[in-house]
């Protein structure tokens, strides 16, 4: 049976999104927001993810304990995340309990207290988040890589912050933020499961509906520039993250990047995988990765290894970047499409997994994507496709970006520009 999606406008902008699905007794239930990293001034570098902390800190009519209380009292849950273009408050409940969870998400998104006192423990609190990158090279290894790449400017800037930027932001901020951010026409109700749309509206209706629209604010368009980045801290390893500018969701070579990626370093029976690990043994894990952005994407490589190793695994990474590109295999191609379309068909089979999806669609491209779309856009890629992607991303020779982490004593050049020489 297909599942039946349906969308609503409010009025005032705010947009409603449901997809019914067969079988289930439960719902995925929340508000998405056009709203991230991107779009914080450089000196409240952090504000967005704190601001997603501190709305579940107490409203005018619930406290803290409450809102936990009252979700947990029927079995839910209640969470959220930040990314740098969206933040995202979502619950799990059964199918009889999606109006407390939408007037539970909708307390916090429109009477949050953001208590002074509660806003100076929740700094601490995300100071010590920051603490916990800092000792997990591999995870800060992809914020000096995503620096680096983008410098100076907020998409290349921390979902975090950092100690200074989240020590200066006060509850004025916080509030100026949301009332420019957080305006119906950047705003979803999504929910996916066992929900009746209807209903979805008169709850979205009675808990949005009189809010004011407000014109969008105009977000900064990405300049990607690259570099290099060395923090020569001691590890037992080098963390290494390398690439350049990859693609934005709208391109139209989008699934042929991600073919791409996925070929050459998505899994266990890709190039890199198979050559730098199992053959010759020069790292543990190594992976490629497109993330794609609304004008902009990276492609990089991550990978750990030890320092003697390092000059080793470059070179070889080049050439088998270099041979994929210049003569990608019709078998690996299948195999990377395969697991494209299978990790597509599995994020969806959970309720989170489609309301997540859905929201993020009508957010960045307007409408809700058929899977069927999706699966025969993938199935579209082929050898040339990806031939014609790869050569694109890399025949310019023009800005890599490096990021290095640990002992290093070599320079580490890396020209990926020889990969299409």
């Amino acid at each position: 049976m297909t599942p039946e999606t349906r969308v609503t406008t409010l009025p005032n902008g705010f947009r409603v999104i449901s997809e019914k699905l067969p079988g289930v007794r439960t719902a995925a239930v929340g508000v998405w927001v056009d709203a991230g990293t991107r779009h914080e001034p450089a000196r409240l570098n952090g504000i967005a993810h704190l601001l997603e902390h501190m709305v579940f800190k107490g409203t005018r009519t619930r406290s803290a304990k409450d809102i936990a209380c009252a979700i947990e009292a029927v079995g839910g849950s209640l969470n959220a995340w930040t990314s740098r273009e969206h933040t995202a408050f979502h619950a799990r409940v059964l199918a009889e309990d999606v109006p407390l969870a939408v007037e539970l998400v909708a307390d916090i998104l429109t009477n949050p207290l953001l208590d002074e006192q509660e806003l100076a423990k929740e700094r601490d609190v995300v100071i010590q988040e920051l603490g916990q990158v800092e000792d997990t090279p591999d995870d800060l290894v992809f914020d000096l890589f995503q620096e680096r790449a983008f410098p100076d400017q907020p998409l290349g800037r921390s979902i975090l912050g950092s100690e200074e930027t989240i020590r200066a932001i006060a509850r004025d901020s916080l509030l100026a933020f949301m009332a420019e951010h957080y305006v119906p026409g950047r705003m979803v109700l999504a929910a996916a499961g066992a929900v009746d749309h209807e209903r979805l509206v008169a709850l979205a209706e009675r808990w949005f509906g009189e809010r004011e629209p407000r014109p969008a604010p105009v977000t900064v368009r990405a300049r990607y520039v690259g570099g290099r980045e060395r923090d020569g801290r001691d590890l037992e390893q080098v963390h290494l993250c390398f690439g350049l500018e990859g693609v934005s969701y709208h391109d139209p070579d989008y699934w042929a990047v991600q073919v791409l990626a996925t070929a050459l370093g998505g899994g266990m029976s890709s190039r890199l995988f198979q050559e730098v690990r199992e053959n010759r043994g020069l790292c543990y894990e190594i992976e490629a990765f497109s993330s794609s952005f609304a004008d902009t994407g990276l492609f990089g490589i991550y990978t750990g290894t030890a320092p003697d190793k390092l000059e080793e695994l470059l070179e070889v990474t080049v050439t088998e970047t270099r041979s994929l590109v210049r003569d990608p295999e019709p078998a690996e191609i299948e195999r990377a499409k395969a697991q494209l379309r299978a990790g597509l068909l599995m994020s969806l089979e959970s309720c989170a997994g489609v309301a997540d999806s859905i929201a993020r669609q009508l957010l960045i491209y307007g409408r809700r994507i058929p899977v069927e779309e999706l699966l025969a856009r993938i199935e579209a890629v082929d050898r040339e496709a990806v031939r014609r992607a790869g050569e694109r991303l890399f025949a310019s020779g023009g800005a890599t970006t490096l990021a290095l982490l640990g002992p290093v004593a070599c320079g580490c050049e890396l020209e990926l520009g020889r990969i299409v020489a």
